[in-house]
Protein backbone atom coordinates (compact mmCIF):
# COMPACT_ATOMS: atom_id res chain seq x y z
CA UNK A 1 0.00 0.00 0.00
CA UNK A 2 1.44 3.29 -0.92
CA UNK A 3 1.87 5.79 1.83
CA UNK A 4 -0.33 8.88 1.96
CA UNK A 5 1.26 12.00 0.75
CA UNK A 6 2.12 14.67 3.24
CA UNK A 7 -0.59 16.90 1.67
CA UNK A 8 -3.31 14.30 2.26
CA UNK A 9 -2.11 13.73 5.78
CA UNK A 10 -2.35 17.39 6.42
CA UNK A 11 -5.94 17.50 5.10
CA UNK A 12 -7.15 14.39 6.98
CA UNK A 13 -8.08 16.15 10.20
CA UNK A 14 -10.16 18.66 8.26
CA UNK A 15 -12.01 15.93 6.35
CA UNK A 16 -12.81 14.11 9.55
CA UNK A 17 -14.17 17.28 11.08
CA UNK A 18 -16.45 17.89 8.11
CA UNK A 19 -17.73 14.32 8.26
CA UNK A 20 -18.49 14.58 11.96
CA UNK A 21 -20.25 17.93 11.41
CA UNK A 22 -22.43 16.42 8.65
CA UNK A 23 -23.49 13.59 10.91
CA UNK A 24 -24.37 16.03 13.63
CA UNK A 25 -26.57 18.00 11.25
CA UNK A 26 -28.29 15.00 9.62
CA UNK A 27 -29.48 13.36 12.84
CA UNK A 28 -31.39 16.38 14.23
CA UNK A 29 -32.89 17.05 10.80
CA UNK A 30 -34.14 13.47 10.52
CA UNK A 31 -35.47 13.67 14.05
CA UNK A 32 -37.28 16.90 13.25
CA UNK A 33 -38.70 15.41 10.07
CA UNK A 34 -39.98 12.48 12.05
CA UNK A 35 -41.71 14.83 14.47
CA UNK A 36 -43.25 16.74 11.55
CA UNK A 37 -44.58 13.55 9.98
CA UNK A 38 -45.96 12.52 13.35
CA UNK A 39 -47.87 15.81 13.58
CA UNK A 40 -49.55 15.39 10.19
CA UNK A 41 -51.96 12.57 11.22
CA UNK A 42 -52.87 14.51 14.36
CA UNK A 43 -53.67 17.64 12.35
CA UNK A 44 -55.69 15.59 9.84
CA UNK A 45 -57.64 13.97 12.67
CA UNK A 46 -58.34 17.38 14.20
CA UNK A 47 -59.56 18.74 10.88
CA UNK A 48 -61.74 15.65 10.36
CA UNK A 49 -63.15 16.06 13.86
CA UNK A 50 -63.93 19.73 13.21
CA UNK A 51 -65.59 18.77 9.94
CA UNK A 52 -67.73 16.21 11.74
CA UNK A 53 -68.78 18.82 14.29
CA UNK A 54 -69.61 21.22 11.48
CA UNK A 55 -71.65 18.53 9.70
CA UNK A 56 -73.44 17.66 12.91
CA UNK A 57 -74.21 21.34 13.45
CA UNK A 58 -75.66 21.61 9.95
CA UNK A 59 -77.69 18.48 10.42
CA UNK A 60 -79.09 19.78 13.67
CA UNK A 61 -80.12 23.13 12.17
CA UNK A 62 -81.70 21.47 9.13
CA UNK A 63 -83.56 19.03 11.36
CA UNK A 64 -84.89 21.92 13.45
CA UNK A 65 -85.95 23.69 10.27
CA UNK A 66 -87.81 20.59 9.12
CA UNK A 67 -89.54 20.44 12.47
CA UNK A 68 -91.08 23.83 11.80
CA UNK A 69 -89.73 25.32 15.04
CA UNK A 70 -89.64 29.05 15.66
CA UNK A 71 -86.47 31.01 15.22
CA UNK A 72 -85.36 29.52 11.92
CA UNK A 73 -83.53 32.70 10.97
CA UNK A 74 -81.72 32.76 14.30
CA UNK A 75 -80.64 29.13 13.96
CA UNK A 76 -79.63 29.71 10.36
CA UNK A 77 -77.51 32.62 11.56
CA UNK A 78 -75.87 30.34 14.14
CA UNK A 79 -75.24 27.82 11.42
CA UNK A 80 -73.53 30.49 9.31
CA UNK A 81 -71.45 31.48 12.30
CA UNK A 82 -70.50 27.88 12.91
CA UNK A 83 -69.57 27.51 9.28
CA UNK A 84 -67.37 30.60 9.46
CA UNK A 85 -65.67 29.33 12.59
CA UNK A 86 -65.12 25.86 11.19
CA UNK A 87 -63.89 27.25 7.93
CA UNK A 88 -61.67 29.78 9.62
CA UNK A 89 -58.98 27.16 9.87
CA UNK A 90 -59.26 26.51 6.14
CA UNK A 91 -59.04 30.22 5.42
CA UNK A 92 -56.04 30.57 7.68
CA UNK A 93 -54.33 27.70 5.89
CA UNK A 94 -55.16 29.27 2.57
CA UNK A 95 -53.66 32.57 3.76
CA UNK A 96 -50.57 30.76 4.98
CA UNK A 97 -50.27 29.05 1.66
CA UNK A 98 -50.87 32.36 -0.05
CA UNK A 99 -47.81 33.80 1.63
CA UNK A 100 -45.80 31.34 -0.41
CA UNK A 101 -48.10 30.79 -3.39
CA UNK A 102 -49.36 34.34 -3.99
CA UNK A 103 -52.65 36.21 -3.69
CA UNK A 104 -54.42 33.94 -6.24
CA UNK A 105 -54.66 31.10 -3.74
CA UNK A 106 -56.22 33.36 -1.12
CA UNK A 107 -58.80 34.68 -3.57
CA UNK A 108 -59.76 31.16 -4.61
CA UNK A 109 -60.20 30.12 -0.98
CA UNK A 110 -62.44 33.11 -0.25
CA UNK A 111 -64.56 32.47 -3.33
CA UNK A 112 -64.92 28.81 -2.41
CA UNK A 113 -65.96 29.77 1.12
CA UNK A 114 -68.58 32.23 -0.09
CA UNK A 115 -69.97 29.72 -2.58
CA UNK A 116 -70.24 27.02 0.08
CA UNK A 117 -71.91 29.40 2.53
CA UNK A 118 -74.44 30.45 -0.11
CA UNK A 119 -75.17 26.84 -0.96
CA UNK A 120 -75.69 26.06 2.71
CA UNK A 121 -78.13 28.94 3.13
CA UNK A 122 -80.12 27.87 0.08
CA UNK A 123 -80.27 24.35 1.44
CA UNK A 124 -81.56 25.57 4.80
CA UNK A 125 -84.13 27.86 3.17
CA UNK A 126 -85.35 25.06 0.93
CA UNK A 127 -85.61 22.72 3.89
CA UNK A 128 -87.53 25.33 5.88
CA UNK A 129 -89.94 25.95 3.00
CA UNK A 130 -90.52 22.26 2.50
CA UNK A 131 -91.03 21.80 6.20
CA UNK A 132 -93.48 24.70 6.29
CA UNK A 133 -95.45 23.24 3.37
CA UNK A 134 -95.50 19.87 5.03
CA UNK A 135 -96.69 21.46 8.26
CA UNK A 136 -99.51 23.26 6.46
CA UNK A 137 -100.53 20.08 4.68
CA UNK A 138 -100.47 18.17 7.95
CA UNK A 139 -102.55 20.89 9.62
CA UNK A 140 -105.08 20.77 6.79
CA UNK A 141 -105.40 17.02 7.12
CA UNK A 142 -105.64 17.19 10.89
CA UNK A 143 -108.22 20.03 10.86
CA UNK A 144 -111.70 18.65 11.58
CA UNK A 145 -114.31 19.01 8.83
CA UNK A 146 -117.34 20.76 10.22
CA UNK A 147 -120.44 18.71 9.44
CA UNK A 148 -123.47 20.32 7.82
CA UNK A 149 -125.74 21.83 10.43
CA UNK A 150 -128.91 19.82 10.93
CA UNK A 151 -132.34 21.38 11.09
CA UNK A 152 -134.56 20.97 14.12
CA UNK A 153 -136.71 18.56 12.14
CA UNK A 154 -133.74 16.40 11.24
CA UNK A 155 -132.55 16.31 14.83
CA UNK A 156 -136.04 15.31 15.92
CA UNK A 157 -136.13 12.47 13.37
CA UNK A 158 -139.12 13.88 11.50
CA UNK A 159 -137.65 12.96 8.12
CA UNK A 160 -137.94 9.29 9.03
CA UNK A 161 -141.74 9.58 8.76
CA UNK A 162 -142.89 8.37 5.34
CA UNK A 163 -145.91 9.29 3.25
CA UNK A 164 -147.49 7.96 0.03
CA UNK A 165 -146.33 10.99 -2.00
CA UNK A 166 -142.72 10.55 -0.94
CA UNK A 167 -142.44 14.19 0.08
CA UNK A 168 -139.03 15.61 0.95
CA UNK A 169 -140.48 18.00 3.52
CA UNK A 170 -140.58 16.58 7.02
CA UNK A 171 -143.80 18.54 7.70
CA UNK A 172 -146.68 18.93 5.25
CA UNK A 173 -150.26 20.09 5.56
CA UNK A 174 -152.84 20.59 2.79
CA UNK A 175 -156.34 21.81 3.59
CA UNK A 176 -159.32 22.93 1.51
CA UNK A 177 -159.80 26.61 2.27
CA UNK A 178 -163.57 26.54 1.80
CA UNK A 179 -164.55 23.21 3.37
CA UNK A 180 -161.63 23.01 5.86
CA UNK A 181 -161.16 19.40 4.77
CA UNK A 182 -157.65 18.22 5.47
CA UNK A 183 -156.33 16.41 2.41
CA UNK A 184 -152.82 15.74 3.66
CA UNK A 185 -151.06 15.87 6.97
CA UNK A 186 -147.56 14.85 7.91
CA UNK A 187 -146.10 15.80 11.29
CA UNK A 188 -148.50 18.75 11.27
CA UNK A 189 -148.35 19.10 15.05
CA UNK A 190 -144.55 19.55 15.14
CA UNK A 191 -143.43 22.99 16.33
CA UNK A 192 -140.39 24.14 14.34
CA UNK A 193 -138.55 27.34 13.38
CA UNK A 194 -140.38 29.02 10.50
CA UNK A 195 -137.70 31.35 9.12
CA UNK A 196 -139.09 34.05 6.78
CA UNK A 197 -142.62 32.71 6.96
CA UNK A 198 -142.55 35.10 9.92
CA UNK A 199 -142.91 37.96 7.44
CA UNK A 200 -146.51 36.94 6.76
CA UNK A 201 -147.42 38.08 10.26
CA UNK A 202 -145.26 41.20 9.85
CA UNK A 203 -147.07 42.11 6.62
CA UNK A 204 -150.48 41.29 8.05
CA UNK A 205 -150.02 43.69 10.98
CA UNK A 206 -148.85 46.48 8.68
CA UNK A 207 -151.74 45.89 6.29
CA UNK A 208 -154.31 45.96 9.09
CA UNK A 209 -152.79 48.91 10.97
CA UNK A 210 -153.87 51.36 8.24
CA UNK A 211 -150.63 53.30 8.55
CA UNK A 212 -149.74 55.80 5.78
CA UNK A 213 -148.19 53.58 3.11
CA UNK A 214 -146.46 56.51 1.42
CA UNK A 215 -144.57 57.47 4.58
CA UNK A 216 -140.82 57.30 3.94
CA UNK A 217 -138.73 54.91 6.05
CA UNK A 218 -134.94 54.94 6.22
CA UNK A 219 -132.80 51.84 6.78
CA UNK A 220 -130.59 52.31 9.86
CA UNK A 221 -127.83 50.33 11.51
CA UNK A 222 -130.48 48.81 13.78
CA UNK A 223 -131.91 46.99 10.75
CA UNK A 224 -128.62 45.23 9.94
CA UNK A 225 -128.74 41.49 10.62
CA UNK A 226 -126.68 40.57 13.68
CA UNK A 227 -128.32 37.13 14.00
CA UNK A 228 -127.13 35.41 10.80
CA UNK A 229 -125.04 38.26 9.35
CA UNK A 230 -126.94 38.03 6.08
CA UNK A 231 -126.35 40.58 3.34
CA UNK A 232 -128.84 43.05 1.88
CA UNK A 233 -129.04 45.29 -1.15
CA UNK A 234 -130.72 47.93 0.99
CA UNK A 235 -127.76 49.80 2.40
CA UNK A 236 -127.87 51.78 5.60
CA UNK A 237 -129.31 55.17 4.66
CA UNK A 238 -131.63 53.82 1.95
CA UNK A 239 -135.02 55.51 2.10
CA UNK A 240 -138.17 53.89 0.69
CA UNK A 241 -141.87 54.21 1.33
CA UNK A 242 -143.63 51.87 3.76
CA UNK A 243 -145.42 50.33 0.77
CA UNK A 244 -142.11 49.58 -0.96
CA UNK A 245 -140.64 48.12 2.22
CA UNK A 246 -143.64 45.85 2.65
CA UNK A 247 -143.51 44.81 -1.00
CA UNK A 248 -139.84 43.80 -0.78
CA UNK A 249 -140.34 42.01 2.54
CA UNK A 250 -143.14 39.80 1.20
CA UNK A 251 -141.90 39.24 -2.35
CA UNK A 252 -138.11 39.07 -1.98
CA UNK A 253 -137.98 38.29 1.73
CA UNK A 254 -135.92 41.42 2.37
CA UNK A 255 -134.83 41.23 6.01
CA UNK A 256 -133.87 44.87 6.51
CA UNK A 257 -137.17 45.99 5.02
CA UNK A 258 -139.13 43.72 7.38
CA UNK A 259 -137.12 44.88 10.38
CA UNK A 260 -137.62 48.53 9.44
CA UNK A 261 -141.39 47.94 9.25
CA UNK A 262 -141.40 46.60 12.79
CA UNK A 263 -139.02 49.26 14.11
CA UNK A 264 -141.13 52.15 12.77
CA UNK A 265 -144.41 50.68 14.02
CA UNK A 266 -146.15 52.90 16.60
CA UNK A 267 -144.56 52.06 19.94
CA UNK A 268 -141.37 50.69 18.43
CA UNK A 269 -140.01 47.20 17.78
CA UNK A 270 -140.83 45.69 21.17
CA UNK A 271 -144.44 46.83 20.84
CA UNK A 272 -144.58 45.36 17.34
CA UNK A 273 -143.37 41.95 18.53
CA UNK A 274 -145.99 42.00 21.28
CA UNK A 275 -148.62 42.72 18.65
CA UNK A 276 -147.37 39.79 16.56
CA UNK A 277 -147.88 37.38 19.45
CA UNK A 278 -151.22 38.92 20.38
CA UNK A 279 -152.45 38.49 16.81
CA UNK A 280 -151.32 34.86 16.81
CA UNK A 281 -153.37 34.18 19.95
CA UNK A 282 -156.35 35.99 18.42
CA UNK A 283 -156.20 33.72 15.34
CA UNK A 284 -155.97 30.58 17.48
CA UNK A 285 -152.31 29.92 16.66
CA UNK A 286 -151.58 28.13 19.93
CA UNK A 287 -148.20 26.73 18.90
CA UNK A 288 -146.76 30.02 17.61
CA UNK A 289 -144.22 32.37 19.15
CA UNK A 290 -142.44 35.39 17.68
CA UNK A 291 -139.37 37.24 18.97
CA UNK A 292 -138.60 39.48 15.97
CA UNK A 293 -140.21 40.43 12.61
CA UNK A 294 -137.82 38.89 10.05
CA UNK A 295 -137.55 35.18 10.84
CA UNK A 296 -133.77 35.19 11.16
CA UNK A 297 -134.13 33.97 14.73
CA UNK A 298 -134.79 30.26 15.21
CA UNK A 299 -136.92 31.23 18.23
CA UNK A 300 -139.69 32.24 15.83
CA UNK A 301 -141.60 28.95 15.81
CA UNK A 302 -144.95 27.56 14.74
CA UNK A 303 -146.76 24.45 13.51
CA UNK A 304 -148.17 23.64 10.07
CA UNK A 305 -151.75 23.93 11.32
CA UNK A 306 -151.10 27.36 12.83
CA UNK A 307 -149.50 28.56 9.62
CA UNK A 308 -152.48 27.38 7.59
CA UNK A 309 -154.68 29.60 9.76
CA UNK A 310 -152.37 32.56 9.15
CA UNK A 311 -152.35 31.99 5.37
CA UNK A 312 -156.14 31.93 5.30
CA UNK A 313 -156.39 35.28 7.11
CA UNK A 314 -153.54 36.93 5.19
CA UNK A 315 -155.14 35.89 1.90
CA UNK A 316 -158.04 38.15 2.78
CA UNK A 317 -155.83 41.27 2.57
CA UNK A 318 -155.46 42.63 -1.00
CA UNK A 319 -151.96 44.04 -0.38
CA UNK A 320 -150.78 40.68 0.96
CA UNK A 321 -152.01 38.92 -2.16
CA UNK A 322 -150.56 41.50 -4.53
CA UNK A 323 -147.16 41.96 -2.93
CA UNK A 324 -146.43 38.30 -2.19
CA UNK A 325 -147.24 37.05 -5.70
CA UNK A 326 -145.73 39.74 -7.94
CA UNK A 327 -142.91 38.19 -10.05
CA UNK A 328 -140.60 41.22 -9.75
CA UNK A 329 -140.39 44.78 -8.52
CA UNK A 330 -138.14 47.79 -9.15
CA UNK A 331 -137.27 50.45 -6.60
CA UNK A 332 -135.33 53.68 -7.08
CA UNK A 333 -132.49 54.07 -4.59
CA UNK A 334 -130.87 57.44 -5.16
CA UNK A 335 -129.65 57.45 -8.75
CA UNK A 336 -129.85 53.68 -8.99
CA UNK A 337 -132.76 51.43 -9.85
CA UNK A 338 -132.72 48.04 -8.13
CA UNK A 339 -134.54 45.04 -9.57
CA UNK A 340 -135.91 42.53 -7.05
CA UNK A 341 -137.44 39.15 -7.92
CA UNK A 342 -139.81 36.77 -6.20
CA UNK A 343 -138.18 34.02 -4.15
CA UNK A 344 -140.82 31.54 -5.37
CA UNK A 345 -140.43 30.73 -9.06
CA UNK A 346 -143.86 29.07 -9.17
CA UNK A 347 -145.52 32.51 -9.38
CA UNK A 348 -144.23 32.70 -12.99
CA UNK A 349 -145.53 29.26 -13.93
CA UNK A 350 -148.61 28.92 -16.16
CA UNK A 351 -149.46 25.69 -14.33
CA UNK A 352 -150.17 27.51 -11.08
CA UNK A 353 -152.85 29.94 -9.92
CA UNK A 354 -151.34 31.26 -6.69
CA UNK A 355 -153.25 33.71 -4.53
CA UNK A 356 -150.63 34.15 -1.77
CA UNK A 357 -147.26 32.65 -1.02
CA UNK A 358 -144.17 32.99 1.15
CA UNK A 359 -140.86 31.16 1.27
CA UNK A 360 -138.39 30.86 4.11
CA UNK A 361 -135.01 29.43 4.97
CA UNK A 362 -132.52 29.31 7.80
CA UNK A 363 -130.45 26.24 8.61
CA UNK A 364 -132.50 25.49 11.73
CA UNK A 365 -135.76 25.55 9.78
CA UNK A 366 -134.74 24.01 6.47
CA UNK A 367 -136.56 25.09 3.29
CA UNK A 368 -140.12 26.25 3.96
CA UNK A 369 -143.07 27.23 1.75
CA UNK A 370 -146.69 28.24 2.30
CA UNK A 371 -149.19 28.93 -0.49
CA UNK A 372 -152.80 29.57 -1.23
CA UNK A 373 -153.54 28.23 -4.72
CA UNK A 374 -156.39 26.96 -6.83
CA UNK A 375 -155.93 23.38 -8.04
CA UNK A 376 -158.65 21.60 -10.04
CA UNK A 377 -161.18 24.23 -9.01
CA UNK A 378 -160.38 23.88 -5.29
CA UNK A 379 -158.85 26.59 -3.13
CA UNK A 380 -156.09 24.88 -1.24
CA UNK A 381 -153.74 26.05 1.49
CA UNK A 382 -150.42 24.20 1.41
CA UNK A 383 -147.74 24.22 4.09
CA UNK A 384 -144.31 22.59 3.65
CA UNK A 385 -141.72 22.85 6.42
CA UNK A 386 -138.19 21.60 6.85
CA UNK A 387 -137.56 20.47 3.29
CA UNK A 388 -134.08 19.05 2.89
CA UNK A 389 -133.07 20.15 -0.63
CA UNK A 390 -132.89 23.55 -2.28
CA UNK A 391 -135.69 22.79 -4.76
CA UNK A 392 -137.46 20.02 -2.87
CA UNK A 393 -140.17 22.27 -1.42
CA UNK A 394 -141.12 23.27 -4.98
CA UNK A 395 -141.07 19.63 -6.03
CA UNK A 396 -143.32 18.74 -3.08
CA UNK A 397 -145.82 21.38 -4.14
CA UNK A 398 -145.80 19.94 -7.66
CA UNK A 399 -146.38 16.44 -6.28
CA UNK A 400 -149.40 17.64 -4.33
CA UNK A 401 -150.79 19.51 -7.33
CA UNK A 402 -150.52 16.44 -9.59
CA UNK A 403 -152.05 14.28 -6.88
CA UNK A 404 -155.03 16.62 -6.40
CA UNK A 405 -155.49 16.98 -10.15
CA UNK A 406 -155.58 13.20 -10.38
CA UNK A 407 -158.25 13.12 -7.70
CA UNK A 408 -160.60 15.47 -9.50
CA UNK A 409 -162.87 18.07 -7.92
CA UNK A 410 -165.27 15.45 -6.55
CA UNK A 411 -162.70 13.31 -4.76
CA UNK A 412 -164.17 11.27 -1.96
CA UNK A 413 -163.03 11.35 1.64
CA UNK A 414 -161.89 7.74 1.25
CA UNK A 415 -159.27 8.74 -1.30
CA UNK A 416 -158.20 11.74 0.77
CA UNK A 417 -157.93 9.54 3.84
CA UNK A 418 -155.20 7.47 2.18
CA UNK A 419 -152.78 10.35 2.25
CA UNK A 420 -153.33 11.35 5.84
CA UNK A 421 -150.43 10.46 8.09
Amino acid sequence: MPLLSPFRLAKLPQLMSVALLSCALVVPAAHAAGKKDDKKPVAAASAKKAGAKESAGKTKVVAEAKGGKAGKSEKAGKADKAEKTAKGGKADKAVAAGKHGGKTTVAKAERAERAERSSSRKHLAKAGTAAGGAALAAAAVAAPIEPARQSYGQMAGLHAVTDPLDLQSSVAYVVDQDTHEVLLRKNDQAVLPIASLTKLMTGLLIAQAHLPMDEMITITQDDVDTEKHSSSRLRVGTTLSRSEMMHLALMSSENRAAHALGRTYPGGLSQFVQMMNAKARQLGMKDTRYVEPTGLSSSNQSSARDLALLVGVAHGEPLMREYSTSPGYEVAVGRRTLQFNNTNRLVKSDNWDIGLQKTGYISEAGRCLVMQAQVSGRKLIMVFLDSAGKFSRIADAERVRHWVEGMGPTASNVIAQRIRG
